[in-house]
């Protein structure tokens, strides 16, 4: 038999619309009531109709969150702790969110798409996480796509994303030129002058903030960047392998091989051990994002932390209105510089 809205106000004693305001948060109730109904519902076993209660609200319980591919430590330690802050309090029936991880495999496309079902669905929160493709059109969609959302009353929040100026959403960016900055400087400072660069994609943001990053470094050092010293290829490991075998063909006097991420360095290990080169001894490797196996590789790698966990967190509680956006709905968020065995001074 199918538990009604009034059944459960029975149980707990009150009139139908109160459980209706318990359900849907948006009129006050006083505590011990609302204990009185949420206990009711968790008794009863109740299933709040979520179709309905959204057209009735402004939004649902549906929480969106983007990501190029959940199987990426990046974007899996992020989706975690985005989800972690969604909850509602206690874990009870009427303040939970749901949360959807949306994989788009970096299909802009399919980005698209998702934001449309979401917005469908009247999602109360949208987290996209990572870079963001660099093109016009389709710029231009996902920020309108972003306007609608947050014109209807949904939160969006941007983690790892650049901002999208004029759109509502809040901006909690990486600061991947700082970053990459720092990486190659200290391998100047080790006396590193003939660096080659594995990049990411060519269309991603984070691929051309990373690699600006180094080239500045390189400049202000008065290293001039040969032009075979950059190969673009995909964040995998399969791409940091092929990338480091084509710098070795094109100059096998470097000495330095900067990674666009912590997967594509351990491709860059594995090509140079194969090539009878030694780490950090004949060629030093560097990384970035600091994911987990990054220091339990042979020998450790040299990396920059980018704090995933905490700024996805802080996402989430932005999202669910549980932390104040930053000032001017943009806040910059900086990787550290940590130092291993993967980096060494060049042989004379």
């Amino acid at each position: 038999m199918t538990v009604t809205l009034a059944d459960v106000a029975a149980r707990a004693q009150v009139s139908p619309a109160t459980v209706s305001r318990v359900l849907n948060g948006n009129y006050p109730v006083a505590a011990s009531t609302r204990e009185r109904v949420l206990r009711a519902v968790d008794e009863l076993d109740y299933v709040l109709n979520g179709p309905a209660s959204a057209l009735a609200a402004a939004t649902s319980d549906l929480v969106g969150i983007l990501v190029n591919d959940i199987a990426d430590p990046f974007f899996g330690i992020m989706a975690s702790a985005i989800q972690s802050e969604i909850g509602g309090p206690g874990g009870r029936a009427g303040g939970e969110r749901l949360a959807v991880v949306c994989n788009t495999g970096g299909s802009p496309e399919r980005e698209l798409t998702y934001l449309t079902l979401l917005q469908r669905q009247r999602a109360a929160a949208v987290v996209l996480t990572g870079g963001a493709v660099e093109d016009a059109p389709h710029q231009a969609a996902v920020a309108q796509k972003l306007r609608k959302l947050t014109e209807a009353g949904t939160r969006v929040v941007l983690c790892g994303r650049p901002p999208a100026e004029e759109t509502g959403a809040i901006a909690l960016t990486f600061d991947n030129r700082g970053g990459g900055r720092a990486l190659t400087e200290h391998l100047i400072g080790l006396g590193h002058r003939r660096l080659g660069y594995i990049a990411g994609p060519e269309e991603r943001t984070t691929t051309r903030h990373r690699l600006e990053g180094h080239r500045a470094a390189l400049a202000a050092a008065g290293i001039e960047e040969e032009p075979g010293w950059t190969v673009y290829g995909r964040y995998d490991r399969r791409s940091g392998y092929e990338a480091t075998l084509e710098l070795l063909r094109r100059d096998p006097s470097l000495t330095a091989v900067v990674a666009a991420n912590d997967s594509v360095a351990l491709g860059a290990c594995a090509a140079l051990r194969e090539s009878g080169l030694r780490i950090p001894e004949d060629v030093s490797v560097a990384g970035f994002d600091d994911l987990p196996f990054s220091i339990d590789a042979v020998p450790a790698l040299t990396t920059v932390r980018l704090p995933l966990a905490e700024a996805g967190a802080r996402a989430g509680r932005i999202a669910m209105g549980r932390e104040e956006p930053p000032p001017g709905g943009i806040a910059t968020v900086r990787g550290e510089l940590m130092v291993r065995g993967s980096s060494g001074g060049p042989r004379d």
